[in-house]
């Protein structure tokens, strides 16, 4: 592994934790959103990811990379409303399924690894300079 591995491997991270904050903030603008349908109802999107490991010209590649998002199969929330705009025929309107007290854990817990990483990448850098200046 090369001295830049470390690089490699935050960057990826960080990239990959700002997709997880972004997807988790879209998550929480749609806790209250309501549909007239199942269908039609918001449902909770994750990131998925993979640890990878791979050869390229001799050259370890370390780091994430994201495979998709998934939607969550958890049931809409079903609510009698007959007064309501958006009601069905029967008088149902359909919530998210959005869980705010998940949203917010994992906003902080994607929040934190993030800042984990920007520090291996500014620890990573600064010893790397010091390297650099035994030489001189």
């Amino acid at each position: 592994m090369g001295l830049f591995a470390n690089f490699d491997i935050s960057g990826s991270a960080v990239s990959a934790q700002s997709i997880r904050l972004n997807t988790t903030a879209s998550n929480m603008a749609n806790t209250e959103t309501l549909a007239s349908n199942k269908e039609d109802a918001y449902r909770a999107r994750q990131p998925v990811f993979q640890a990878f490991v791979g050869q390229q010209m001799d050259a370890s590649q370390v780091g994430v990379r994201m495979l998709g998002i998934v939607e969550s199969r958890a049931d809409v929330i079903q609510r009698y409303d007959p007064g309501h705009a958006m009601a069905n025929e029967e008088g149902f309107v359909f919530a998210s399924n959005v869980n705010p007290v998940e949203e917010m854990a994992n906003m902080i817990s994607a929040s934190r690894a993030y800042q984990n990483n920007v520090e291996v990448m500014n620890t990573s850098r600064d010893l790397l300079m010091r390297a650099l200046s035994l030489g001189s």
